[in-house]
């Protein structure tokens, strides 16, 4: 497997080795061994699976009290992926780092916990699967608005289909007492 920071101290992209023929392919999507070797953890206890149509963003989400680090993949279709730094303090702060992944590529991104995550779908029907290593926990759902224009993230489509829930989001640096704190 190949491991490739991104401009996040932390934020990995993993890309596997496939196996391609006149069948289709083979890769192996998860190997404790390899994780552990890119000094990832291994003990993840929940894996969390989304389908989207085309345009769907969702995100930024994040956890406080049980913050949760994921390896998230593309199963089927193709994402524009960003990973928010929202650790009060930190010199990467309000920073973010974009990806595609998708179903050809088969690529992974690394998020430890302590960063918000968003995707936009850019084809119908696109499935994300993602390990996470914490549960997830209703009451701690927390996240930062979508389209924060402090933030400049480039999202690739005009007018995107967003829950209510993550419209509702509050910028990131409004007025909140509900962000990590950096801990070097």
């Amino acid at each position: 497997m190949k491991v490739e920071p991104t401009e996040l101290p932390g934020v990995l992209l993993l890309t596997p080795r496939v196996f391609r023929d006149e069948r289709g392919f083979f890769l192996e999507s998860y190997n404790a061994r390899e994780i552990s070797a890119a000094g990832l953890p291994t003990d993840f206890v929940q894996d969390n699976h989304s389908r989207s149509a085309a345009g769907v963003v969702r995100g930024f989400h994040y956890q406080l009290i049980h913050p949760q680090g994921k390896l998230v993949r593309v199963a089927r279709g193709a994402v524009f992926g960003v990973v928010l730094d929202i650790r009060v303090g930190s010199p990467t702060f309000g920073r973010h780092s974009a990806y595609q992944l998708d179903d050809d590529q088969h690529q992974m991104v690394w998020i430890p916990p302590g960063f918000a995550h968003g995707f936009c779908t850019l084809v119908d029907g696109t499935d994300v699967v993602y390990k996470c290593t914490d549960f997830y926990a209703p009451d701690d759902d927390r996240g930062v608005l979508w389209n924060d224009p402090d933030l400049g993230v480039p999202w690739p489509v005009v007018t995107p289909t967003v829950s209510a829930k993550d419209a509702t989001y509050l910028p990131l640096r409004a007025p909140r007492s509900d962000l990590p704190r950096y801990q070097p």
